[in-house]
């Protein structure tokens, strides 16, 4: 059997300027990288706090693989729970205020354990129409009736609430929308959840060490706890600087994730090197508090400069700042001709977003400067001179 129709399905791909391709980076996480061979000034990493890089991050790693070895060596239930996991879920247990933490490999199959682990045929799942893929497709892959609200958007979730007579009812969301940059109406979710008698679940894959006084995420933002938030997923993979996820919640909810989370049982523990490398993150993203400051100082610079120049922005107080474009060819064309002055921005296009809304996913990091935020409106100014914008 020949591969001819996926060739076709893949030059259609090219044709509608939706293929992607990947590039290779042969330096560090930093504001000036080097992809491909070539230096640029790059505003495209989740690294939002410069911790990627930070040299006692790194030494954390190196004395952590001294001591643990690398490899996890095998499940959790196996093997492969070593004591710096432990020390890891105790830590970030203590971070968000929950009874119990548990890690997983990636914020995936966080998503994917925690969901299918509480809910199946007989159940709901509610998920906002902007949820990253992984909530998506956890809901799916429940077998429980999957629902879409309208985003943000109490009186569509609601509605849906009426009219549900399942056993255990699911709200889910983000709590940073990833492609747009925008909160999660927390508190009206919480209030509905529990008026429904409904369980809350957060994926803060972008809040955390963003937002709250202690980095605590969009829990902490809203005041939110246990009791009102069941369910809270945190990736360590971009303001910790590290890699994997993690659950956090009620005893109940943690124990039932060890016995039902498929994802969690029968996959390698990640290295316990990483797990020593995130404490020592986690230290440094609650004491440098400097770090949030400088990126909401960044922030309100570069949009006050997009404002300036007329660039249409979206709606967000975080380190995410899309520009939206429309058309996939021409997000692409903007993207190239930045590049071609050293910027490194990449076209965000459907399916990740909705057909008609392409844009440069901008995202900022306190490891930039006032200096990179103003190279890079320069840029933006030099294109809008061109007629691409």
């Amino acid at each position: 059997m020949s591969f001819d129709k996926l060739e076709e399905a893949l030059q259609l791909r090219k044709q509608q300027s939706l293929y992607r391709q990947r590039r290779t980076l042969q330096s560090p996480q930093e504001p000036e990288v080097v992809v491909d061979g070539r230096r640029y000034l790059a505003f495209c990493s989740n690294d939002y706090l410069g911790l990627a890089n930070h040299p006692d991050v790194i030494q954390a790693l190196k004395d952590g693989a001294d001591r643990y070895g690398v490899g996890g060596g095998a499940s959790h239930l196996v093997n492969g729970h070593s004591a710096a996991h432990h020390e890891l879920e105790d830590a970030l247990a203590e971070f968000t205020g929950r009874d119990r933490v548990l890690l997983f490999s990636t914020g995936y199959m966080a998503n994917l354990g925690a969901v299918n682990a509480l809910l199946d045929k007989q159940d709901a799942v509610f998920q906002d129409r902007l949820n990253h893929a992984s909530l998506l497709d956890a809901g799916l892959l429940s077998g429980a009736r999957f629902q879409r609200y309208l985003h943000n958007d109490p009186a569509s979730l609601e509605t849906k609430l009426n009219r549900t007579e399942a056993r255990r009812k699911l709200v889910v969301t983000d709590g940073v929308f990833s492609m747009d940059g925008d909160l999660a109406d927390l508190p009206a979710k919480a209030s509905l959840a529990a008026k429904h008698d409904a369980w809350l679940m957060v994926d803060d894959a972008h809040g955390f060490g963003c937002l709250g006084e202690q980095g605590g995420g969009i829990a902490e933002h809203f005041g939110l706890g246990q009791e009102q938030l069941q369910v809270l997923v945190g990736t360590l993979g971009k303001a910790f600087g590290t890699s994997g996820a993690f659950v956090a919640g009620s005893e109940a909810l943690i124990e039932t994730l060890i016995q039902y989370a498929r994802p969690y049982i029968y996959t390698t523990s990640m290295s316990p090197a990483i797990a020593t490398a995130t404490l020592t993150s986690l230290r440094l993203l609650q004491q440098e508090s400097w770090r949030r400051d400088k990126l909401q100082k960044l922030i309100a610079r570069f949009r006050s400069g997009c404002e300036q120049l007329g660039l249409e922005l979206m709606d967000s107080p975080t380190p995410i700042q899309p520009i939206l474009i429309g058309e996939a060819d021409k997000a692409m064309a903007i993207a190239a001709e930045l590049e071609r002055q050293g910027i490194f921005i990449t076209a965000i296009r459907p399916p990740t977003v909705p057909a008609g809304s392409a844009r440069l996913r901008v995202t900022l990091s306190a490891s930039h400067s006032e200096a990179h935020i103003d190279r890079l409106l320069e840029a933006f100014s030099t294109i809008a001179g061109k007629n691409f914008l």
